[in-house]
């Protein structure tokens, strides 16, 4: 019987083609896929809208620079002031996904510091997108920031009646009541307990001018200006900001240094998609009687901060 004879060619391509047959194709098309991507039919998450990040140190214009660094416009010294124009970078490890800039100006009357820090949030789990990525870490950044809570609404504060929810007749009974019993103190009582409150006031400016207002207590000064509060007035507390970015939040906080004077320093920051920025604001007074202003300080950090929004929606 004659045999049949084999080609060694032919047999290892029937063998390539039958592994065709039964397994994969045997590219690689993972692509750009994140680390932990199994390869599933799912589609990855998506990345975020930003790749690459701004330079920092050239994104805050020179007129911003002027209004919140008091005496760096009247340097004398040409190159100095140039530099302290250009701020200094700050030192990341890398700069595709962080990068930042400082300023300092010192003036006979402040110092005053300003920080501008860029992060690009990256996530390197296939399930999780950048942007989610970047809402957790600016949920831990507003944590951290242990923002105060907004004030109830107590009985008899004119809450109620601003919100528009109607009066009970215990509510008008209340007031009733309120009503009378303020007519009889201006009967009976009202020259003992205004002279008692007379007292208390002489005493509150009698506290104001020596003890702790005389070192620079909080709400006061020595220059005959008035009063200026430590803690920030009402409707300018650390708060949580509204049509800045896709989320922001401000805080405002006012502490001792070693010298006895006291800075304030004021940190806006925001997340646009996957990019979070941060910008603070710091100024130290010379003297420790000096109080820096919230409002001023405040507006000053919110506008650079939209701005900065601005130039990432370009």
């Amino acid at each position: 019987m004659q045999r049949k004879v084999y080609v060694p060619g032919v047999a290892a391509l029937l063998a390539a083609v039958l592994a065709g047959c039964t397994g994969g194709s045997g590219l690689d098309d993972s692509g750009d896929s994140k680390p932990g991507d199994t390869g599933s039919t799912n589609a990855p998450a998506e990345p975020g809208k930003y790749q690459t990040l701004p330079e920092p140190c050239g994104e805050v214009e020179q007129g911003t620079l002027d209004a919140m660094l008091p005496g760096i416009a009247e340097m004398e010294d040409e190159e100095q002031r140039e530099k302290a124009y250009e701020g200094t970078p700050t030192v990341t490890y890398d700069t595709d996904r962080r990068v930042g800039c400082r300023w300092k100006v010192e003036s006979s009357g402040a110092s005053h510091h300003l920080l501008v820090d860029f992060e690009r949030v990256v996530s390197y789990d296939g399930a999780v997108s950048d942007d989610d990525r970047a809402i957790e870490l600016y949920a831990k950044k507003l944590e951290a920031a242990d923002l105060p809570e907004a004030p109830a609404a107590t009985p008899g504060s004119g809450a109620a009646e601003e919100s528009g929810a109607p009066k009970t007749p215990a509510d008008e009974d209340e007031a009733d009541g309120d009503k009378a019993g303020d007519g009889k103190k201006d009967d009976g009582e009202g020259d003992g307990k205004n002279g008692d409150e007379d007292g208390d006031k002489a005493g509150a400016d009698d506290a104001g001018k020596g003890g702790e207002g005389s070192e620079g207590g909080e709400g006061s000064e020595d220059d005959g200006s008035g009063t200026r509060p430590a803690t920030p007035p009402a409707g300018l507390e650390p708060r949580v900001l509204d049509d800045l970015g896709d989320e922001a939040f401000l805080d405002d906080a006012l502490t001792t240094a070693a010298s006895a004077t006291r800075h304030r320093t004021v940190t806006v920051v925001f997340r646009t998609s996957n990019v979070i920025v941060t910008v603070e604001y710091d100024e130290q007074p010379g003297r420790r009687t000096d109080v820096p202003d919230s409002k001023e300080m405040q507006d000053k950090a919110e506008e650079l901060a939209e701005s900065l929004v601005s130039k990432f929606d370009e």
